[in-house]
């Protein structure tokens, strides 16, 4: 028991100081170390902008607009429309018309709904570009996103995606807000980190990433089984000797979810696609890169944490009903406070330009430490009793949760 609790205890700790120092030194290569062909004349090859759509006809007219105003100019845009049965057809083709003298725009339609990894293959096929990038219907994207994307693209012929940083936009609600603060002091920091240590990240963000068309050939384009279509590319890549970089600079504003069940749904499903990845990656822990290999034991090691900090706080609430003493450790949780602080600190420094935050939204750091806490650790059990109990699942997606 003392080596379980010791366990949950040290492991945030000990990841949490690695992840902010490397972030930290990742943040100062990006100032210091140029890449190597990026600005050596190269051509302006066509990009191919992908926006899958299922029922986002009230979203849709902002992705498409900031996606036609991205300054590199050689662009065009594929809308698919994935089985929607809402008006999402017409407002693609009002848009279509709408902007084809910016670029130009093709809208394809898929039936039945069949999920986002389908709807991406559907519309690859009517692509030119020689890179792919990809948006989720609900995103604006920045205009400059394009430039550290290929320059990323360019400075290395084996680098087969390049994933953007996706910026929290709805943030009117308190639930809104919590995730903001994971989106600028966790899930960024972690990519920061994992890209310097590894030069690898665990998964591209599906809702702003870039492809080589070359490389998706090679894996052979998406898997249409996959829950997660993100996390499992990512990892595909990888088996096939692709590197995978993480260009923060390229943003996205994203809509995220404003209601804990819908919230819970996506957390659940996020942590399920990384279970199916380490079970269909299992080889590489034998013949994969040592990055790779990095990469899936920390992964292996946090679904550890999960079930070891469950064991550990059913004890803990037992213990209290038997004894009727609350047993709490001071020094322990101050440790924990201050670095979670810090981390949270340094994502806002990298992120307090771009993400158009203030020092206010850190005032919230106590609720998300205790209520993501409980979040995230049940959707893990969640999704790990599903992947056991519920092997299948349809490769389609309801209409998802666009904030209050």
């Amino acid at each position: 028991m003392n080596i379980i609790s010791s366990y949950v205890i040290l492991y945030p700790m000990i990841v949490s100081i690695i992840w902010i120092v490397s972030s930290i030194f990742f943040s100062i290569q990006q100032h210091v170390v140029p890449l190597v062909n990026s600005h050596h004349g190269k051509p302006d090859d066509l990009v191919s902008v992908l926006i899958p759509a299922h029922n986002e006809s009230a979203t849709l007219l902002g992705t498409v607009e900031s996606a036609t105003e991205l300054s590199y100019q050689n662009i065009e845009l594929i809308l698919i429309n994935d089985g929607s049965d809402d008006d999402t057809l017409s407002v693609m083709n009002n848009l279509a018309e709408k902007y084809n003298s910016r670029c130009p725009i093709k809208v394809v339609t898929v039936t039945p709904n069949q999920g986002k990894a389908n709807a991406l293959n559907v519309g690859a096929q009517h692509a030119q570009g020689e890179f792919l990038l990809c948006l989720d219907a609900d995103c604006y994207v920045d205009k400059e996103a394009l430039k550290p994307i290929l320059a990323n693209f360019y400075d290395d012929e084996k680098v087969g995606a390049v994933a953007g940083k996706p910026i929290v936009r709805n943030r009117t609600s308190l639930l809104g807000r919590l995730e903001l603060l994971e989106y600028i002091g966790v899930i960024d920091i972690i990519k920061r980190g994992q890209a310097f240590i590894t030069g690898h990240i665990t998964t591209v963000s599906g809702v702003v990433v870039a492809y080589r068309k070359e490389a998706l050939a090679d894996v052979g384009w998406w898997n249409k089984n996959s829950l997660t279509e993100d996390i499992d590319m990512t990892w595909r890549l990888y088996r096939h000797n692709w590197s995978v970089r993480y260009a923060p600079q390229a943003v996205a504003w994203i809509l995220v979810p404003e209601h804990i069940g819908a919230l819970i749904h996506q957390r659940q499903r996020w942590a399920r696609g990384g279970f199916e990845v380490l079970w269909r990656n299992k080889g590489m822990f034998v013949h994969g890169s040592l990055s790779a290999q990095g990469l899936l034991v920390d992964m292996i090691l946090s679904d550890m944490w999960a079930l070891s900090c469950t064991f550990v706080l059913l004890f803990y609430v037992i213990t209290i009903g038997f004894t009727q003493k609350l047993i709490l450790d001071g020094v322990i949780l101050f440790v924990l406070l201050l670095i979670s602080l810090v981390q949270f600190i340094i994502g806002f420094i990298d992120s307090k330009k771009s993400d158009f935050i203030s020092w206010q939204d850190l005032l919230l750091l106590p609720v998300y430490i205790i209520f993501y806490w409980f979040i995230n650790l049940a959707s893990c059990l969640a999704a790990l009793a599903s992947f056991f109990l519920d092997t299948n699942h349809k490769g389609t997606w309801n209409s998802p949760d666009r904030g209050l």
